[in-house]
């Protein structure tokens, strides 16, 4: 593929970020296709949340908003969040007619020359004066290293593989992990497995009561600033802790969800700390969390020694031309709405300071 396009704004991912600020990028006169392309490597419309497992029901998601301009209304929550979701980012690509090409794996973007940016692709490479990054985190899922962990003569899983409870009917299962995926898997093993085991580093904080602004915003500055500083950001729910609703509530009463704490050594039958402690396993679920993909931007050398991307608002301190949606502090859903906002209006500021194209 050696055809290279001319555009204004490359888009790389079609979440819910890369979709704001698509529909933004619209609102403000780049024409989809023409002025801007948003270029998305999944099968099909949903982003992340296509791959989300059946048992996950748009009931039990915390927090989804909606995109921009379009709400999300009459959803069955009972119905896997996977579909809902699928069928409303398929929705508004269409009403705002966003001309998402997919699938679109994009391999590399590397400075070109006049001062644009080559975004080399499955499709072709792209060059563009402005770079919006909305790839998210579900392609890079982190996995740990403990010792012994080749040893293992059970299962071993990510999140990212999870499917649902009925596959662990009868198995002895350890989750690794203290977010809210850990405690979601717990609480659906609980009636299917032999018996669970719940692990984590730190001990889980569990919130009560409301999530007010004031909190939110406390907990993005956290975030913000660690992307400041240039170090890999953490997850807002990192910060925010647990909510401690009905469901968590009876999972602590029926010791589902009885912490203990990370394990020293995987065995060959199971896990084992210092103490000489045991428990035996036929599956590990690693429920860990993942990364920000953002292997595609290396060439660029936009990392700092602490191993992240100094950001500020969106925008890559060392690359005026390149804004990081989906990350750090956008990256909740409400934040990434925001976030492409701000994106497209700090893009079309430096475009209109250098308005002739080379």
């Amino acid at each position: 593929m050696n055809q290279v396009h001319e555009v204004e704004v490359v888009v790389i991912g079609a979440g819910q970020a890369g979709l704001a600020a698509a529909y933004h990028l619209q609102r403000t006169g780049f024409e989809p296709g023409r002025d801007a392309v948003v270029l998305d490597h999944s099968p099909g419309p949903g982003g992340a949340w296509q791959f989300r497992w059946p048992s996950l029901t748009f009931g039990k998601v915390h927090g989804m908003h909606a995109l921009p301009g379009m709400e999300l209304a009459g959803a069955d929550p009972a119905r896997p969040s996977a579909e809902v979701v699928r069928e409303y980012f398929d929705r508004y690509e269409r009403t705002f007619d966003l001309r998402v090409r997919r699938p679109v794996d994009v391999r590399a973007v590397r400075e070109g020359s006049g001062g644009r940016l080559l975004v080399e692709t499955s499709d072709g490479t792209w060059a563009t004066r402005a770079l919006i990054n909305a790839t998210g985190t579900w392609d890079r899922p982190f996995w740990p290293r403990y010792p012994g962990q080749e040893t293992f003569r059970g299962r071993q899983l990510h999140t990212a593989q999870y499917t649902g409870p009925e596959r662990f009917t009868g198995q002895r299962v350890v989750v690794v992990g203290g977010g809210a995926s850990a405690t979601q898997h717990l609480l659906e093993l609980a009636p299917y497995a032999a018996a669970t085991t719940w692990v984590t580093r730190r001990p889980p904080v569990f919130r009560d009561g409301p999530f007010d602004q004031e909190a939110g915003r406390a907990a993005v500055a956290l975030v913000e600033d660690r992307v400041r500083q240039g170090l890999p950001p953490r997850s807002v729910v990192s910060v925010t802790g647990l909510p401690l609703n009905d469901a968590i509530r009876q999972g602590l009463a029926d010791g589902v969800l009885d912490r203990q704490p990370m394990f020293d050594r995987i065995t060959p039958d199971g896990v084992e700390w210092r103490d000489g402690r045991r428990v035996d396993a036929d599956v590990i679920l690693w429920a860990t969390g993942f990364r920000a993909a953002l292997d595609h931007l290396a060439p660029l050398r936009l990392r700092e020694p602490g191993g992240g991307i100094r950001v500020e608002g969106t925008r890559a301190v060392a690359d005026p031309r390149i804004h990081l949606v989906g990350y750090g502090p956008s990256a909740s859903t409400v934040g990434a709405n925001r976030a492409g906002r701000a994106a497209v209006r700090d893009i079309r500021r430096l475009l209109a300071q250098d308005p002739v194209a080379a």
